[in-house]
């Protein structure tokens, strides 16, 4: 399965919270712009190839509260149905080599995908902005390595990050630190 060691990344502020605490939380729908990373920069992960690119799926209200999660998972169906842009919302495939590996950049902000395919992009390169497109409960950015960009065959790779310490595959909820705030990517 190609989401096998997929990451998603979810901006937090400070005290370790995507966005301020409110009612809206507990009980309601949020709108997606009031969550610390919408909006912000993603950059390439790795240098390589575009050779997938998907803008114009709409940014739908957040849920972080339980109460709105039925609804949501009701539309489940729909999306798996509406293919890769319904699932993935937003996104870009980088290439790594002529034939792979392919890492996927999903869940970007509409209107933001700033890459086309065949472009050539470096480590670091902004090719778009955190959103929350296709299937995201909140802005975040998902992150996966494959083998393949046939998706139903797609087998996931590990996603390793270097750090100073070196090389280092992260950890269930591990905070990373980006390179403004004293971290790696």
């Amino acid at each position: 399965m190609g989401t096998t060691f997929a990451i998603d990344f979810i901006p937090v502020d400070e005290d370790g919270r995507s966005a301020p605490w409110t009612w809206r939380a507990v009980a309601a729908t949020e709108r997606p712009e009031t969550f610390v990373g919408f909006g912000t920069d993603v950059m390439a992960p790795a240098a390589g190839r575009i050779v997938v690119t998907h803008d114009g799926e709409d940014d739908h209200a957040a849920r972080r509260s339980q109460l709105t999660l039925p609804a949501y998972m009701a539309g489940q169906p729909r999306r798996i149905r509406g293919g890769a842009g319904a699932i993935a919302g937003n996104h870009v495939v980088v290439a790594i080599g002529g034939n792979g590996p392919y890492v996927l950049v999903a869940h970007l902000r509409q209107g933001s995908v700033s890459v086309a395919v065949g472009d050539v992009v470096e480590r670091g390169q902004v090719i778009g902005h955190c959103g929350n497109s296709g299937n995201s409960t909140q802005p975040h950015v998902h992150v996966q390595v494959t083998d393949s960009i046939d998706w139903p065959r797609a087998h996931g790779l590990p996603l390793a990050f270097q750090t100073a310490a070196g090389i280092e595959l992260p950890g269930e909820t591990q905070i990373i630190r980006s390179a403004t705030t004293g971290g790696s990517p």
